[in-house]
């Protein structure tokens, strides 16, 4: 039995709905990048990092591959990039009473 449509899109949203995740779609939007990047730039533990890398890899909103010694990852699709602006245009038209947030997010992309 197949699962509702808007079903699986709240699934997508529940995956996208944690900070560190986020923040890793932030930075693959640059193009591919090797874990100890990704590692350098978050302020996790490597388990950590690793066990949101697997829930984005299983959701099919990132993609990893080996580059030599190096596992790489990248967004699967240019769609999660557009996502992600989406949500600062969002943010940003509802964000009217939280300046800082609205001045950190005229920064980002």
């Amino acid at each position: 039995m197949s699962v509702p449509l808007y079903q699986a899109k709240a699934e997508m949203f529940r995956t996208l709905g944690h900070p560190v995740r986020i923040r890793v779609l932030e930075l693959l939007q640059d193009g591919p990048r090797p874990v100890r990047d990704l590692l350098a730039e978050i302020d996790v533990e490597a388990s950590n990092l690793s066990q949101q890398l697997a829930v984005l890899r299983r959701a099919g909103i990132v993609a990893s591959f080996r580059d030599g010694p190096l596992v790489m990852y990248a967004l699967s699709t240019p769609d999660v990039a557009d996502l992600l602006a989406a949500g600062r245009r969002i943010l940003g038209a509802v964000l009217t009473d939280r300046d800082s947030l609205l001045v950190e997010l005229r920064r980002q992309k």
